[in-house]
């Protein structure tokens, strides 16, 4: 397991109490999971992702991320249209490890409310989050 500190936590990027991210891109938003949930996972065997198309609420379980430890639910971090899916998972899922913010995104979304990402954590306020789970 890494340390806090041993992180990685790009600026660029806003984050979820269930350790989510949303990185927005022009007119969409690109979602995955953060460094410390890949982390606490281990490695990732399996991820299941929804259809492009598929319409989900902020907060609804869009899919499933399934480690040699556990599954885990993913959450979406705000509302929004499946507008296209990382396919590469079903054959390397362990990208979600090696690289979960470029090669390891799962979803890009067209946010019902763009302005939704303004309630998700600074990468600040992620790390708080972080160091009171300790």
């Amino acid at each position: 397991m890494k340390e806090i500190s041993e992180l990685n936590l790009p600026t660029d990027i806003r984050y979820t109490e269930n350790h989510e991210y949303a990185r927005p891109e022009d007119d969409r938003v690109r979602v995955g999971i953060t460094d410390y949930a890949q982390d606490q996972l281990g490695d990732i065997v399996f991820v299941e992702l929804p259809m492009e198309g598929d319409s989900f609420e902020k907060g609804q379980e869009f899919g499933t991320v399934e480690s040699v430890k556990a599954v885990s639910e993913l959450y979406m971090p705000i509302s929004g249209e499946i507008l296209a899916v990382n396919a590469n998972l079903a054959e390397q899922p362990e990208t979600v490890n090696t690289d979960p913010y470029n090669d390891g995104w799962m979803i890009e979304i067209k946010p019902d409310n763009p302005l939704d990402l303004d309630t998700l954590m600074s990468k600040d306020a992620y790390l708080d989050m972080l160091k009171g789970m300790e």
